[in-house]
């Protein structure tokens, strides 16, 4: 049974689809077959496949999975029918009584109540009868035995809700044809071996201790180097811009998140308040007695509270205007520990943040140039399979009415302005209707990893509420006050995610700029190490991250050692090397290893980092 969607009709009506919902049945059969008593929850088709839900009589593992496999081939092999039948509600609840299934049964009688239905359908395969809508294929003919493959188990609540029963998901892939399912799983093993969880543990680039939070990374040395890297890159590209960078506090009273309006409505996501007596403040009393704390203060969610602040701080003349105000701020997010992930879902992360204070007419060309400071840092990174999305104010629904910033002559303006900008720099984007940001349009990066898994990168905004809440103005040619308009952007996101991300595009093979270590040398024997000690001095006066092997094990292993760590250029050091003053380079992934002068690789290796290159 499929829980009640939101899919399209024409989703659910596709073959692939009713393939994967029939198999989920299938699923369900063999699983009563091999722990009779169990009861089931929900057994939907999902992108890849189907999973279903279970309180099993006896538990299972991913050792049964060839048995299950086997039974759920021999059914198939039976060629049953998948038959629609429809009751009137009492008779189907009374149903699900009979057979045992309270949770069915419990949904059933929520979904005919909220539903207003008569009726409820059921399919019926050979002896299995499940709640469900469908659709399904007629026959099990239809289903190729060789495309579909038993994936993992985990624990899911019974409806998502953690005070509900922990019911065992058991997910497959599934697949029209044995190729495609091949291809999966080959994506599959790729996207394993690429987790930036992984790679984050091999490489030392970060851990995340139980001491000191979950959702709060610790950053390794090596990891420390790629958040450096990537903020010389934004500040380099950002300063031949015009941006200028200030830093601001972790935290701030909560007044300040009042008049965002990030509190109460985002407080859940919040960190819990912190009651504080200001020296110089004085304590009031409750009436009995109690002292009453004036000062209450919040880890930020947020930067741009911080950043109106700064640019409130003195008044401002149109003269003055853009404004660009940049930094790699830290926020606190109270994000539910189910959802944390590595560096994808955190609880403290930084950001290449900035907003740009500007007039009217000044909107569009900034929003092309941020538009554009994307276009460059990505193609620095070799990054390309991304996509744009411009999300937009629908006045139409409930959601715009209530949520939305109520000034349709705004929307209109700033929708037209951002449209216009996107048009001339000539990226293709997909319009997503009713889901601007509360204050105004936006346009949001989507990034496909290697490992095929989408995420959110960037979200650039043009806010014209914000400004107006915090009293911004400027003081405009015809000598009166003016209300700026704001540009939210960051185009490399945070450090946490985007790192993640790298990680997993790069598969932890970083080109030589931004890799932690970008030279190791190896020495033959003991008596050349004076040799690379003094070429690995060298390097680092020019601020070349090298450094010597300790010499602790075989060539062979070191040199395998390094290929592990995956350093992208290995030196190694032998007689011929010292007597002629050349090394012998091995670069990573390349089978071909160059010997050259020394001072040809030094102009080469500067090359490639001054150009951040991804070669050498």
């Amino acid at each position: 049974m499929a829980a009640q969607t939101t899919e399209p009709e024409a989703a659910q009506q596709d073959d692939l689809y009713r393939l994967r919902h029939s198999l989920a049945h299938v699923l369900a059969m063999a699983v009563l077959e091999l722990r009779p008593g169990s009861t089931l929850g929900f057994g939907p088709p999902i992108d890849d496949g189907f999973y279903y839900d279970f309180v099993l009589s006896e538990p299972l593992s991913e050792d049964d999975f060839p048995e299950l496999e086997k039974r759920m081939r021999r059914i198939l092999a039976g060629g049953p029918g998948f038959e629609r039948e429809d009751l009137p509600v009492a008779d189907a609840l009374e149903r699900l009584e009979a057979m045992h299934e309270p949770y069915k049964r419990e949904y059933a009688a929520e979904l005919a109540d909220t539903q207003q239905l008569a009726t409820l359908s059921f399919f019926r395969t050979n002896g299995f009868v499940d709640l469900c809508r469908g659709p399904h294929v007629e026959t099990a003919r239809k289903i190729p035995a060789d495309a579909f493959k038993l994936r993992s188990i985990a624990g899911a609540y019974w409806r998502g809700d953690s005070r509900n029963v922990m019911m065992t998901r058991i997910y497959a892939w599934a697949y029209r044809s044995r190729k495609e399912l091949q291809e999966r799983i080959r994506a599959f093993e790729l996207a394993q071996e690429r987790d930036h969880r992984k790679l984050g543990r091999e490489l030392d680039i970060f851990v995340i201790e139980p001491d000191v939070g979950p959702g709060l990374p610790l950053w390794l040395p090596n990891g420390t180097v790629l958040r450096e890297e990537l903020e010389k890159l934004a500040k380099e590209y950002e300063f031949r811009r015009g941006y200028e960078r200030v830093s601001t506090p972790h935290l701030a009273k909560t007044d300040l998140f009042y008049r965002s309006g990030h509190l109460p409505y985002y407080e859940d996501h919040m960190y819990p308040r912190m009651a504080i007596q200001d020296h110089g403040v004085e304590e009031e009393s409750d009436g009995d007695g109690e002292a009453v704390v004036r000062a209450e203060y919040v880890l930020r969610p947020m930067n741009c509270p911080h950043h109106h602040m700064v640019y409130a701080a003195r008044p401002r003349s149109y003269r003055d205007l853009p404004l660009r105000l940049a930094e790699y701020g830290t926020v606190y997010r109270l994000e539910d520990s189910g959802a944390l992930s590595g560096l994808l879902r955190v609880r403290g992360m930084s950001m290449n943040d900035a907003h740009i204070y500007c007039t009217e007419d000044q909107v569009k060309d900034e929003f092309v140039d941020v538009i554009q400071l994307h276009l460059d840092l990505y193609e620095v990174l070799g990054l390309s399979d991304y996509s744009m999305r411009f999300s937009t104010w629908d006045p139409t629904t409930d959601k715009g009415r209530e949520k939305y910033v109520d000034d349709p002559p705004a929307w209109e303006l700033t929708q037209r302005l951002v449209r216009e900008a996107m048009d001339e720099v000539g990226v293709p984007y997909t319009e997503g209707r009713g889901e601007a940001a509360f204050y105004g349009p936006k346009i949001d990066i989507q990034f496909r990893s290697v490992t095929g898994r989408e995420e959110s990168a960037s979200t650039n905004q043009v806010d014209f509420a914000q400004p107006a809440r915090f009293g911004l103005t400027y003081q405009g040619a015809d000598n009166r006050e003016h209300r700026p308009y704001v540009i939210h952007r960051a185009p490399l996101g945070t450090h946490e995610r985007f790192i993640a991300f790298l990680l997993e595009h790069y598969g932890g093979a970083f080109p030589t700029w931004l890799a932690p270590v970008q030279v190791r040398s190896i020495t033959v024997a003991d008596r050349f190490r004076d040799y690379a000690e003094n070429l690995t001095a060298a390097l680092r006066e020019e601020g070349v991250r090298a450094e010597v092997d300790p010499g602790e094990m075989s060539m062979g292993k070191a040199i395998r050692q390094a290929v592990t760590r995956k350093i992208p250029n290995v030196l190694v050091i032998g007689e011929r090397e010292v007597a002629e003053e050349q090394v012998t380079l091995r670069r990573y992934g390349v089978s071909e290893q160059e010997t050259m002068a020394v001072e040809e690789f030094r102009t080469r290796l500067r090359a490639a980092i001054a150009g951040r290159s991804a070669t050498l």
